[in-house]
């Protein structure tokens, strides 16, 4: 009985010379030849792309060859895919952001737009600038630019791509609106892990005549993609400065006469009562679930309280900050 191989398998009885194939088995794994590059493969992402670069190209268009397509006048009329390898950029996106950020001239490396995006003022503003500055224009999907944006992003068809927000030293800060013999008013936040919060603070400190804002090097929020959506754009105009140790700063700020004002809700000093307004204050504002932390609210040099009704438990802090500058600003005007 002969028992039966399993399929492949050498049944020892082959015919003819048995030393080497004659080249078969080479050939065998040869194959089909060595894979083609991406680029060259038309159904590949990369080959598509050097496609779409050829046929820009052939029209006339000084698109980077092989990379993304850009339109190069006012109105985009090429599609194009924004793929950002990159991680140490941040997305700036919604109309004023956007805007502000190019009018502030922050060294932009893409921008994007939406397909059949609408064209209002501020939308041929933002394409006018970043075409004269040579930043790329790319035009992509809405669901790109979704993606881009965030779960709860609102891009209005537009984004930015910016480098990572450069702080400043709060020293420099003071230095410089005392050199412009301005009356200093700072915002310091102690605890506010939200950039959403950030961005609001931020915003009203434009609004109200603030001088910048301090951070805690730790432990709280930075100015990212969310902070500069929320401050519509002020961001670009309001500096924030990183402080290594947010107590040991306001200590510094005291010794050079400004005043520490703390915000709380069991605070010694109604704010509409505050006598310290006109002078050189930095308002410190605690996270809204634990309020200022113990060090903090033992350097300051009043805690403020804001006059609020019994059924409303508390304030956030963007809220508090809002209406904090406020008060302060009509006190300077009035004094002027």
């Amino acid at each position: 009985m002969v028992k039966p191989q399993r399929p492949g398998a050498n049944n020892g009885k082959k015919k003819g010379p048995t030393k080497g194939t004659g080249g078969l088995g080479r050939k065998a794994l040869e194959g089909r030849g060595p894979t083609p590059k991406a680029e060259d493969r038309a159904w590949h992402p990369a080959g598509k792309r050097k496609a779409a670069a050829e046929r820009y190209a052939a029209s006339g268009g000084k698109g980077k060859p092989g990379g993304q397509r850009q339109t190069s006048g006012g109105s985009p009329n090429r599609s194009a895919r924004a793929k950002d390898n990159t991680t140490d950029t941040e997305t700036v996106t919604g109309r004023n952001s956007v805007l502000e950020a190019l009018r502030a001239k922050i060294p932009a490396t893409a921008f994007y737009i939406a397909q059949r995006v609408e064209m209002d003022d501020r939308v041929k503003e933002m394409l006018s600038m970043a075409t004269h500055r040579g930043i790329p224009v790319m035009e992509v999907t809405r669901q790109e630019l979704d993606r881009m944006a965030g779960f709860d992003g609102v891009h209005q068809g537009v984004a930015l791509k910016v480098p990572p927000y450069e702080y400043a030293h709060p020293q420099d800060l003071l230095e410089k609106v005392i050199d412009k013999g301005e009356v200093p008013l700072f915002v310091a936040l102690d605890g506010v892990t939200d950039p959403r919060n950030l961005g609001a603070i931020i915003r009203s400190a434009a609004a109200f005549g603030g001088h910048g804002i301090i951070l805690p090097q730790r432990r709280s929020a930075g100015v990212n993609s969310a902070a500069w959506k929320t401050s519509a754009g002020a961001a670009a105009r309001i500096p924030v400065a990183l402080a290594t140790n947010l107590t040991t700063q306001l200590k510094e700020f005291k010794k050079q006469g400004v005043f520490v004002l703390g915000l709380d809700g069991d605070g010694d000093v109604s704010l509409p009562d505050l006598q310290l307004a006109d002078r050189p204050v930095v308002i410190v504002v605690g996270s809204e679930g634990k309020g200022l932390s113990r060090l903090v609210t033992e350097t300051c040099d009043q805690i403020v309280s804001i006059p609020i009704s019994a059924a409303t438990e508390s304030l956030n802090a963007g809220i508090a900050t809002s209406v904090a500058l406020y008060q302060v600003a009509t006190v300077r005007a009035a004094k002027k």
